[in-house]
């Protein structure tokens, strides 16, 4: 047995090999995780929320007891998905702060147009739909307490946006809206420019009205199930 056992036994040398890949190996191991583990909440905790966003223009629409906020902002360059969560967040902030009937969130980017006759088409990077209680606002069956629109493609350097239109399902954006830590609103240009004692450049416009709002379809309105919604610059 003793000359069964001297046979087997590894020499030190080797012993203080193998001890010190497996040091190594557990350490590189657990920075790796450490560092990967870091590194993914890290881009959790940046994105999760979306971006930070700088208000552009906010129309305010009244009709009898009912009021619908249409929210116009820009991001930075970024992709379709996190133009959405800036847009769902932004829309929930904003209902949380006036409990409108509607809120509507159009994202632009931070080169794109700022005139509501120029905010169409494919310069509405992302648009959101907020409907907290559908049937009283639209009378209708098949209203959706959300709806989302993005396209897929970045920015060109005049802000137009390029790629395919996709059309989130509502599931989708429920799981969306669950993944959010808080609900935070945009950056206002003026407020922060009053705080400077000075006058914002790109200042944000603010529009009530009195009146029925203009029936539309396209990207930037509300869905076509939705016509009781305003149309986004159409």
């Amino acid at each position: 047995m003793k000359a069964l056992l001297r046979i087997f036994r590894p020499s030190r040398k080797l012993v203080f090999i193998i001890a010190g890949v497996a040091l190594l190996g557990g350490v590189s191991g657990g920075a790796a995780l450490y560092i990967g583990k870091g590194k993914i909440l890290g881009l959790s905790a940046e994105t999760m929320n979306g971006l930070s966003c700088t208000d552009v223009n906010l129309v305010t629409i009244k009709k009898q007891n009912r009021v619908w906020i249409r929210k116009y902002i820009k991001t930075e360059p970024t992709d379709g998905m996190t133009r959405v969560k800036t847009a769902l967040r932004v829309a929930k902030a904003v209902y949380d702060a006036q409990k409108p009937d509607l809120v509507q969130v159009v994202v632009l980017d931070t080169n794109g147009p700022t005139l509501r006759s120029d905010i169409r088409g494919r310069a509405i990077g992302a648009d959101v739909v907020y409907i907290p209680h559908p049937d009283p606002v639209l009378e209708s069956a098949e209203a959706k307490t959300y709806t989302a629109r993005y396209y897929d493609g970045s920015a060109a350097a005049n802000g137009l946006f390029f790629g395919e239109r996709v059309d989130l399902p509502e599931e989708e954006i429920t799981a969306l809206n669950a993944s959010f830590k808080e609900y935070s609103d945009c950056i206002d240009p003026i407020a922060v420019a009053a705080t400077k004692g000075g006058e914002s450049k790109d200042e944000k416009r603010e529009e009530t009205k009195e009146e029925k709002p203009a029936e539309g379809g396209g990207h930037g309105s509300a869905p076509a199930a939705e016509k009781a919604a305003p149309a986004a610059g159409h």
